[in-house]
């Protein structure tokens, strides 16, 4: 799969601790539901997962096992650092790469959109017409998994964040057919080691 590069968009050095941080967890259950989904339908050669905001490839290594090609976009080189280093990324991996914020990106037709906790950190003024490229990228019988942030979250303050009530929410996956949807709220520690109230939408 070709590499695809655009300019550097680093986010800051406290993402490399973050990414050692959290890179070995187990993959989000919602991609597993959706990889799950598809291997109910089909085989997984020549299908083409897009995992959008990848970091060190806590998603990406999963999909990559189970046989998917996959695109991997970050806005930071050090998630391709973190990710091509793993000891668990299979020697035959296919790959490829796209140095980008999600304003930038440039997703080609696909098979799944995969967003573990990253669509948050888009702009709002931008989600819109992020989430069109989103919907416009996926093929008939296509999935989108991920989350999205709530309006009782404690980052509902951040003005440079996309938080959105459950009336948005249903607005946004209203042209989608919904296989899985959870509203969770509590409080709990960010892997940065932060007390945080959690409003999410877990979504497939």
């Amino acid at each position: 799969m070709a590499v695809k590069i655009s300019s550097d968009c680093s986010l800051g050095e406290d993402w490399a601790a973050y990414y050692k941080k959290t890179g070995y967890r187990p993959p989000r259950p919602t991609l597993l539901r959706a990889l799950d989904a598809f291997s109910q339908e089909a085989s997984s050669e020549d299908l083409l997962a897009v995992d959008l905001g990848c970091g060190s490839g806590r998603d990406t290594i999963e999909i990559l096992r189970r046989g998917w090609r996959v695109l991997a976009i970050d806005a930071s080189k050090t998630a391709f650092k973190e990710l091509f280093g793993r000891h668990d990324l299979p020697d035959d991996a296919l790959i490829g790469t796209q140095l980008a914020r999600f304003e930038e990106m440039e997703l080609p037709p696909c098979d799944l959109v995969n967003a573990g906790f990253s669509l948050p950190l888009c702009a709002k003024e931008s989600f819109p017409a992020v989430w069109a490229k989103i919907l416009k990228s996926l093929r008939p019988g296509g999935r989108f998994s991920g989350q999205f942030y709530g309006n009782r979250d404690s980052w509902a303050v951040d003005p440079e964040l996309t938080i959105l009530t459950l009336n948005e929410v249903k607005t946004y996956l209203a042209s989608l057919e919904l296989e899985f949807f959870e509203e969770e709220e509590e409080d709990s520690i960010t892997p940065r080691g932060r007390s945080k109230h959690w409003h999410i939408f877990q979504i497939v």
